[in-house]
């Protein structure tokens, strides 16, 4: 048997309201459970209480996954802005060493150090 591999590239993942997602999600499974609660019984005697607790798990594990979606965006967002800072740096950086680095820099060969006989003009050569 040979080894699966792809055939193309995987698409990015899609980004969206994933915090309102999830939390629509969380309260849906409890309001099921709020719902299910008053045939309690009806769900006991027909041996279908795992309907019930179904329902309570997902929104005790729908609280757990709001509480890793807001962190995971707020992880992101301090990323992004972190990333932001970088590349402003980094610019300034350049803006400011391109200028500071034509500032004193002679401008040709006819403007060099000074003369040999140390005056402090410009010496010429030719």
């Amino acid at each position: 048997m040979a080894k699966w591999t792809a055939r193309h590239e995987a698409p990015e993942p899609l980004e969206g309201p994933v915090v309102a997602t999830v939390t629509g999600g969380t309260v849906i499974w409890f309001a099921l459970f709020l719902v299910q609660l008053p045939f309690y019984g009806w769900f006991s005697d027909r041996g279908q209480l795992w309907w019930v607790w179904t329902c309570a798990a997902g929104g005790v594990l729908g609280l757990i996954g709001i509480w890793y979606v807001r962190g995971r965006e707020a992880a992101l967002k301090r990323h992004a802005e972190a990333a932001a800072e970088a590349e402003a740096e980094a610019e300034a950086e350049a803006a400011g060493a391109g200028g500071a680095a034509g500032a004193g820099a002679p401008a040709g060969p006819d403007e060099a150090a000074g003369p040999e006989d140390g005056s402090g003009r410009p010496g010429r050569t030719g």
